[in-house]
């Protein structure tokens, strides 16, 4: 029986979450919401109100769909999955409490110390104790360490001071909102040297497969330096996550944190993106995200054989085991095209110019929209640019040859994604 969908969230994740979603043959009709320019090519764009989970509701009981999948994180930490299931509908995506391992960087930090998984020293302080976080910081000897604000903040709210000076801004700009909003709690890290990775599960609730690995790069500017940013470019596989530090990544983590949610009432089911710092010592845990990663998402999935569909229904139904993940051999690479003064402030509405190339690179949409025949800018990072090829030198040079194609005023884009994984090659 062919079934209808709903996919929520409008950036590049979930163009690339609906490209692989039309090609199965279980689908029979794809809607997303809000989606983009890019997901109305797949489907049907409708306007819902995603906070007003009545609304949401009613769509789906008028529309027969049989399956919700959810992209970004604040509908699941705001509890979507759950007044939906509680109400007889199928959701891909966690439930609000097992969202708080993205949600609360302190609820997922004092997970790990309680399943004994491996991650940074911590520390946390309340919102009414930041002179105590300051006394804290004025203790610290050993610089760089980070600063987390607890809650969702975009990717935008860690800072990692070099000084005790840099340290205490940081605390006032998490204090005051200057940042990404204030910080009601704030989690201190040590700072741990390495080369970081993703490695992504879908998860059942009580196994888990791992359905690929890239390498992101999160600051603004080539050589990583500058802010932090959603992501400005990934590739995968990443060469970093050899087939023996994954073994260990899933024995020590990924399983640790399936039976663990399931152990303490909160069963896991949905992606689950595992950041890794691989350190001297092995991987250690960054930080969980409670959905696919974006751009992350964008070079897994066109590497994905398997019916993604079928997969995510295997998912909430409980039965992953009996679905195979299956990768194509070749190397994805994209390029994040972005609006001029991002992660900042920028300007919206800049006509696009050269999408209608002809190439074999994949363009998924992230902040676009569309007026009238004119593709114009509507957010900081506008497209994703994916190339593919036998190696990842290839892949790389396929995304950059696209992207030279397109072009709108302020844009710009990192000229050495993928350059950290050739070195392991």
């Amino acid at each position: 029986m062919k079934i209808n969908v709903l996919l929520i969230g409008s950036g590049g994740r979930e163009h690339a979450l609906a490209w692989g979603i039309v090609k199965s043959q279980l689908l029979n009709q794809l809607y997303v919401s809000p989606g983009n320019p890019g997901t109305e090519t797949l489907g049907k764009n409708v306007s819902l109100d995603i906070s007003d989970h009545q609304s949401v509701l009613n769509f789906i009981e008028i529309n027969d769909i049989k399956l919700t999948v959810v992209g970004p994180e604040q509908p699941l930490v705001d509890g979507i999955a759950d007044f939906l299931e509680e109400r007889g509908h199928k959701v891909f995506g966690p439930k609000k409490m097992a969202a708080m391992l993205e949600g609360s960087k302190e609820f997922a930090k004092d997970f790990m110390a309680r399943q004994n998984i491996p991650t940074a020293a911590y520390k946390v302080f309340g919102q009414d104790d930041f002179d105590s976080a300051a006394i804290f910081i004025k203790s610290q000897n050993n610089y760089p360490v980070v600063l987390k604000a607890d809650g969702l903040a975009g990717g935008k709210g860690v800072l990692i001071p070099e000084s005790e000076e840099e340290a205490l801004a940081g605390l006032e700009e998490l204090r005051s909102g200057s940042l990404s909003g204030a910080a009601s709690r704030l989690v201190i890290e040590e700072f741990m040297v390495g080369e970081e990775a993703s490695v992504f599960a879908i998860c059942d609730g009580t196994s888990y497969k791992v359905i690929g690995n890239a390498q992101d790069h999160k600051r603004v500017g080539e050589g990583d330096i500058g802010l932090n940013t959603g992501g400005m470019g990934a590739y995968s596989p990443a060469p970093i996550v050899t087939d023996n530090l994954l073994e260990t990544v899933e024995q020590e983590i990924i399983k640790p944190t399936v039976d663990g949610m399931k152990a303490e009432g909160n069963p896991y089911t949905g992606f689950l993106y595992v950041g890794l710092m691989i350190t001297e010592n092995g991987a250690k845990v960054v930080e969980y995200n409670c959905r696919f990663g974006d751009p992350e998402c964008q070079v897994i999935i066109p590497r994905l054989e398997s019916d993604l569909l079928e997969v995510l229904v295997a998912s909430v139904d409980n039965k992953l085991a009996e679905s195979p993940i299956i990768f194509d051999e070749k190397y994805r690479c994209t390029v994040v095209l972005a609006s001029g003064g991002y992660p900042q402030n920028y300007n919206k509405g800049k006509v696009i110019a050269g999408l209608d190339f002809r190439d074999d690179a994949l363009i998924f949409h992230a902040g676009t929209k569309r007026d009238g025949d004119k593709m114009l800018t509507n957010g900081g990072r506008v497209l994703n640019v994916v190339g593919s090829g036998d190696s990842l030198q290839e892949a790389i040079d396929k995304s950059y040859a696209a992207i030279k194609n397109i072009s709108f005023e302020g844009s710009f884009y990192r000229k050495d994604i993928g350059a950290k994984g050739l070195k392991h090659l």
